[in-house]
């Protein structure tokens, strides 16, 4: 889309609204998750109850829903139970495996990467100014992500991708898969979308997979945030549960590593569950360690 015209410092509160109407009127608007934001995230010891109101209290909401084109997002939690559950044990993604206890996902819309991109660097920047960024925490995995395939296990029935995080689910697992070269990743996605994803979703308690590839987080970007890895070799898969994980685990997500090897394409990262948080609430927090 064409950028907005330049305003100076001294412009009128009317006139800065006036750019919402010009904007409003370009550029894809369409329902499809285009592209995602996906953070998993690791409160500091002590810091537990802390982090958890000022994320869900205020940076849920200004640095996130708030924002152009995220119109879509929950939270996610992993108590030590579920904690424990998570394979491989030596992770390229969690050091250890058991860091990253809160995960937040996010929808954008289709077409709007960039747009939303300027705008979440300079809100960030300006929630830093303002001391309202909670440092004491550890980010595990953060990345922006295109959208690859939504794989369901019963075809047109069933709430769409679009509907994923605001309908009920039990839960979600979070998978990581790394292809042994960019040029296997293709074939990788192809795999897991014609072949693996159908025959592991059929008769199981979860409704959908989301893949999704990373993309490289912008230079300007919080330096709190690391860069991200395998941008070229990676792919991001969320299970959407109508169960607890627990209650699926052995039958539906052990085997998953051993599945991928011996496809030949590449390897499994991270395989690691997560139950919703319940918005307004310090629900779980106490069973974090």
């Amino acid at each position: 889309m064409g950028q907005p015209p330049t305003k100076g410092k001294g412009m009128s509160e009317d006139t800065r609204s006036e750019l919402y109407a010009e904007l409003a009127a370009v550029g894809p608007y369409g329902t499809h998750p285009g592209h995602a934001l996906i953070t998993m995230v690791e409160p500091h010891p002590g810091h537990e109850y802390a982090y958890n109101r000022w994320y869900e209290d205020d940076h849920y909401y200004a640095g996130a829903m708030a924002m152009p084109w995220m119109y879509a997002g929950r939270r996610w939690v992993a108590t030590r139970e579920l904690q424990l559950l998570r394979h491989p044990e030596k992770s390229a993604i969690a050091r250890p495996v058991t860091a990253g206890c809160y995960l937040s996902t996010y929808w954008i819309t289709a077409g709007r990467y960039d747009d939303h991109m300027r705008w979440t660097v300079a809100i960030n920047k300006r929630l830093n100014r303002d001391a309202r960024v909670y440092h004491d925490r550890t980010h595990v995995l953060t990345a922006f992500q295109n959208h690859e395939a939504t794989v369901y296990r019963d075809g047109a029935a069933g709430p769409r991708d679009v509907h994923a995080l605001d309908h009920p689910y039990a839960g979600l697992v979070l998978q990581v898969v790394d292809a042994d070269t960019p040029e296997q990743r293709a074939p990788l996605l192809e795999w897991l979308r014609t072949r693996h994803l159908p025959k592991r979703l059929a008769g199981s308690p979860a409704a959908l997979v989301t893949v999704f590839s990373p993309t490289p987080l912008p230079g300007d970007r919080m330096t709190y945030v690391k860069q991200v890895e395998g941008v070229d070799t990676r792919l991001t898969l969320l299970w959407f549960l109508q169960t607890d994980p627990r209650e699926c685990w052995d039958a539906c997500f052990t085997g998953l590593d051993a599945a991928v090897a011996e496809s030949g394409l590449g390897r499994v990262e991270l395989v690691a569950p997560f139950i919703p948080t319940v918005p307004g609430t310090d629900t779980y927090v106490d069973l974090l360690r």
